[in-house]
């Protein structure tokens, strides 16, 4: 699976972004879908993951009820709404698949190139 990120870019305290992943080379539908970030000086950090269908999703406890993880199969793309970004959501978000739906980053195995969130305060 090849996945390339889109999407970010600087926004101020409050505001909203929504990132793309889009997936071309196997079934896309067969893979659950993951977003991570890496800030500066940090580790790799789980995000939100959504299972194949669309029937279960997860949420870091930093990003509940202010970012929303959804999948549109038929054009094998997954997003990540953001709203009420906050400085410390500053970072590189990463999309990732894996055959297993986990939180895990270890369990996915095809990553994006990554695209960079700045929020400004």
């Amino acid at each position: 699976v090849q996945l390339q990120a889109s999407g970010g870019g600087l926004v101020q305290a409050g505001g909203s972004l929504r990132l793309s992943c889009a997936a071309s080379g196997r079934t896309f539908s067969n893979y659950a879908m993951g977003w991570f970030r890496q800030a500066p000086g940090k580790e790799r950090e789980f995000v939100s993951a959504i299972s194949w269908s669309a029937f279960r999703t997860v949420y870091a406890d930093s990003v509940k009820g202010r970012f929303t993880i959804s999948r549109d199969d038929g054009k094998n793309t997954v997003y990540l709404q953001m709203d009420s970004l906050k400085p410390e959501d500053t970072a590189v978000y990463y999309c990732a698949a894996t055959r297993t739906y986990s939180t895990a980053s270890r369990e996915y195995d095809y990553w994006g190139q990554g695209t960079q969130v700045t929020v400004s305060s």
